[in-house]
């Protein structure tokens, strides 16, 4: 269920093991489109645009794509005719003949998936990269061996409906108020976090951050061994997380640090993009949470202009108010939440509502002085105006670059 990436691969590698796939999305857009037409088969069937009864009944399992509600026709429907339902993570799991580190938190899952991957490549191992970062378990099983290590980025979504998945090191990084639009609160919330070490045991490893109250609480029921860690001069949160799987899987401190010197970053993360008249310009499109642009904002020292906005996904916006009184001159609003965010920042700095990123980028630099820093930080999921936050962080970086172009 679901033709986006993980949907496509996972349709690709159960056709490939000789399994009858069909597929059904409620969606039909260009980009599932041209997923269709990646079908490595046309015995590959599927449906766009609706969910209808019978791609469920006489099934022997549904699939189900992250983004996925549970509350959708086909899981309903499945539930009601008794067919198994698991998630596409579970299905790269039982085809994984690799170790699997996977990680988990509400801010900075890809960054620390990405640094424990270098770590492991600067130790001359072999290594997999996959997961929620954008590249589907079920695309990389395939060409995975038991040598390899495979660095998992997990979010909640894919936990949900997971049932003997184990990774051999599990790490969560921090939890906060996210996704309460797909959950009815925050306890909720992470009790799907917590099901990345419901089957782990006594022969595995379980990270935790030290820091935060809440998993670190979670020591007490895991059956796991646990190691904590915490930041420290030197070391940022996600570098001390990634330290700490490092000194489980026997790589030395010293050679954690070079690979945190030369970490140039990931795209789409606090990215450089251009600088036009005196004026930085800064992709963080995968900023979805407020978390995320508080971290954003206190790691720039320049007067910022803000464009933000996009699906809302439960988020209360006034706890960032007090930082960007102090560091946003003004805030550019777009997508859904633009009259939510209005509300809760007209107390403290102007705002202003645009219609879409080009009028905001534009409005922007308009704004913005020599030494001001353009940054877009979105504190929101993409999926109102854009396909993904890549294509979120793309278009951003296509429209300034046309406007450095035009100067």
């Amino acid at each position: 269920m679901g033709l986006a990436r993980s949907g496509l691969a996972c349709a690709n590698l159960l056709y490939s093991l000789g399994a009858k796939v069909c597929i059904t999305d409620n969606r039909d857009t260009p980009s599932l489109r041209e997923n269709a037409s990646r079908l490595q088969s046309k015995d590959i069937i599927f449906e766009l645009g609706r969910h209808s009864e019978d791609f469920i009944k006489d099934k022997d399992m549904v699939v189900l794509s992250p983004g996925v509600a549970n509350d959708s026709l086909p899981v309903v429907l499945a539930g009601r005719l008794g067919i198994p339902v698991i998630a596409e993570l579970e299905v790269g799991w039982i085809l994984c003949p690799a170790s699997v580190i996977a990680v988990t938190g509400t801010n900075g899952k890809t960054t620390v998936t990405t640094l424990i991957a270098k770590i492991l490549e600067a130790q001359g191992r072999k290594v997999c990269i996959c997961g929620n970062i954008g590249n589907p378990f079920c695309g990389e099983v395939a060409k995975i061996d038991s040598d390899t290590f495979v660095s998992l980025e997990v979010s909640s979504f894919q936990l949900e409906r997971i049932r003997e998945f184990k990774p051999k090191i599990a790490v969560m990084l921090n939890f906060s108020n996210n996704h309460l639009d797909r959950y009815k609160d925050v306890c909720e919330y992470l009790q799907a976090k917590k099901r990345i070490y419901m089957n782990q045991d006594k022969n595995d490893h379980l990270v935790l951050n030290q820091n935060d109250h809440i998993l670190s609480a979670l020591a007490k029921e895991a059956q796991a061994k646990v190691t904590f860690f915490a930041e420290e001069k030197g070391l940022n949160p996600n570098q001390a997380a990634v330290m700490a799987v490092g000194l489980i899987l026997g790589i030395e401190a010293k050679l954690c640090q070079e690979v945190f010197r030369n970490f140039q970053g990931i795209e789409h993360r606090m990215e450089f993009v251009a600088e036009i008249d005196g004026i930085r310009f800064v992709n963080d499109s995968k900023a979805t949470t407020v978390d995320s642009a508080v971290w954003a904002l206190r790691n720039i020292s320049a007067p910022v202009i803000l464009i933000c906005g996009g699906r809302d996904k439960g988020n209360d916006y006034t706890i960032i108010a007090d930082l960007m009184k102090d560091k946003v001159k003004e805030a550019f609003l777009i997508g859904e939440a633009k009259a939510k965010m209005s509300n809760a920042f007209k107390s403290v700095l102007s705002t202003q509502e645009v219609d879409n990123l080009e009028e905001a980028v534009r409005l922007a630099f308009n704004k913005a002085k020599r030494g001001y820093t353009v940054l877009l930080s979105p504190m929101c999921s993409s999926f109102d105006m854009f396909a993904n936050y890549e294509d979120r962080g793309r278009q951003f970086k296509k429209l300034v670059q046309t406007l450095k172009r035009k100067l």
